[in-house]
């Protein structure tokens, strides 16, 4: 009997290990089947989960307003803004920049930095004031407000935390993977992008 229980743990455990394993395989085979539809799934996934961890830490940093529920709308928010516009995009701009800037040009990887540095960062961050603040319904005097407000720190913001971290992606994962891992960065990022809004 004790034989067969401890055959039966290690049985579990292993399967319990195996499950991160099986999980990426699954990943790996969607996003190889479906490229854009995994990206733009999981950057709106992260998208919101950013947001709803922002407002974790909002909350809790306001402790006499505990009472104060999470606003749901927030996350779906962010999720749409993930998953129409953050994922497909990134995609496109990610092959875009491989094939216009190959490896094998000399300075390649800053040519591809000082692009999405100069190029696509503000224009990203614009559309993302823009898209978030749609979605929230604010007219357009209140949207040019926020953009005025909020454009120039949180481009100088980019600058400081996105550039080290593109220059890993943009020249050292995998094209397959550089999604993903700006999905990851954004998760703190869109933090810090909603703590703007406040």
């Amino acid at each position: 009997m004790a034989p067969a229980a401890s055959k039966l743990r290690a049985g579990a455990g292993a399967g319990v290990g195996a499950l991160p394993q099986r999980a990426l395989a699954q990943y790996l085979r969607v996003l190889r089947l479906y490229p854009v539809l995994t990206k733009a799934a999981t950057s709106g996934i992260l998208s919101a989960l950013g947001n709803f961890l922002a407002q974790l830490i909002e909350k809790k940093r306001e402790k006499e307003n505990c009472s104060q529920k999470l606003d749901v709308s927030g996350p779906l928010r962010y999720a749409i803004y993930g998953f129409f516009f953050t994922g497909p995009l990134s995609h496109f701009l990610y092959l875009f920049m491989e094939h216009w800037i190959p490896s094998e040009v000399p300075w390649a990887g800053v040519k591809r930095l000082l692009l999405d540095r100069l190029l696509f960062a503000p224009a990203f961050l614009l559309l993302f004031f823009l898209i978030v603040n749609f979605l929230e319904g604010r007219d357009a005097a209140a949207v040019a407000v926020q953009i005025r407000r909020s454009f120039w720190p949180a481009l100088r913001m980019n600058w400081q935390v996105w550039t080290p971290a593109q220059f890993v992606n943009i020249n050292y994962v995998p094209l397959q993977f550089r999604v993903l891992f700006a999905n990851l960065v954004s998760l703190f990022w869109y933090i810090y992008l909603a703590s703007l809004g406040k």
